[in-house]
């Protein structure tokens, strides 16, 4: 589930780091291993692909459940590209062709979803559905809990804690904050972009910050790849949860941590990447020894203040 820095994930081989957290030996991390979004990371490993290949890989993991049924065009039309192109993918990844790619899927599918239920669904009803699919696939990645508790120390130990989201992200990363702040001593929100956003991130660093998180989702602004660049360069250590593996910010990230977005509507949905935020929010309050408590004193004070209705 994580891409470390010192893993290897360098953008350029897809499944590095991607889904480290999905090989744990016991019932959950089996499941886990042979959901279709995993199949393809493990088909995908090993490969040398082109940014072109890379975004049709990214498609595929985005529809792992559907890809084995697309035709080259509905694929290329999904990842933004030419048919010709899906079809070198197919040759770089050692098949003779793209039909041979989607045969070799089929073969591999479990049976339940080669005869999955074939009720009609309205348009609305598939969005929901899918992201029933995209939640069951996050707790299948979370079967390894390691790596949600590895960013959750580091943004524990990180005085003050920078928070980054932009444009699709803002809300997410708003809502991190927002409960973040009711244990963390000092959350600082980065949810607005331009020419200031890398002097608040000088100044976390001055404070005496040690990481960053990140919510990135798409279409990902250029803006939040440059950021997390600089983060880095300036010593922080970048938490990112991003809707793939093979997001363009995996290589400015040192723990990216997937959750996958709805796709279904106009506008991309993400309870996913909002429920892995709230699962880190989890994880830091286990590596703060002191939110029980602060969490009680807020209590206390909104009682006398009436803050809520009862």
């Amino acid at each position: 589930m994580s891409a470390d820095r010192d893993t290897g994930a360098d953008g350029d081989t897809p499944g590095a780091g991607a889904g480290a957290g999905a090989g744990a030996a016991d019932g959950a991390g089996s499941r886990a291993a042979d959901s279709p979004a995993n199949r393809l990371q493990a088909l995908f490993e090993g490969h040398r692909l082109t940014p072109t290949q890379r975004r049709i890989a990214h498609s595929m993991v985005r529809r792992a459940a559907d890809v084995p049924f697309l035709s080259s065009v509905e694929l290329a039309e999904l990842a933004g590209v030419s048919q010709p192109s899906v079809t070198r993918f197919a040759v770089a990844l050692g098949f003779d062709g793209y039909p041979a790619l989607r045969r070799h899927l089929r073969e591999v599918a479990p049976a339940e979803q080669q005869s999955a239920d074939s009720a009609s669904y309205n348009e609305y009803q598939q969005a929901v559905e899918a992201e029933i699919e995209n939640l069951r696939h996050l707790a299948e990645a979370l079967a390894d809990p390691r790596p949600v508790r590895k960013a959750g120390r580091l943004l524990a130990a990180s005085r003050p804690l920078p928070v980054l989201g932009l444009r699709a992200a803002a809300s997410q990363a708003y809502g991190f904050a927002y409960f973040a702040a009711k244990v963390h001593p000092d959350v600082r929100l980065l949810h607005e972009g331009g020419t200031m956003i890398h002097d608040r991130v000088d100044a976390a660093v001055r404070a005496g910050a040690s990481a960053l998180l990140c919510f990135a989702l798409p279409r990902h602004p250029r803006e939040v790849v440059d950021t997390l660049a600089y983060a880095r360069e300036a010593g922080l250590t970048v938490v990112t949860v991003a809707d793939s593996a093979f997001a363009p910010v995996a290589k400015v990230s040192d723990l990216l941590l997937p959750a996958a977005v709805g796709t279904g509507l106009a506008f991309d949905t993400a309870c996913a990447p909002m429920l892995l935020g709230r699962v880190l929010l989890e994880a830091m309050c286990d590596d703060l020894p002191d939110a029980q408590a602060r969490l009680e004193e807020f209590d206390a004070r909104a009682a006398a203040r009436g803050l809520f209705v009862e």
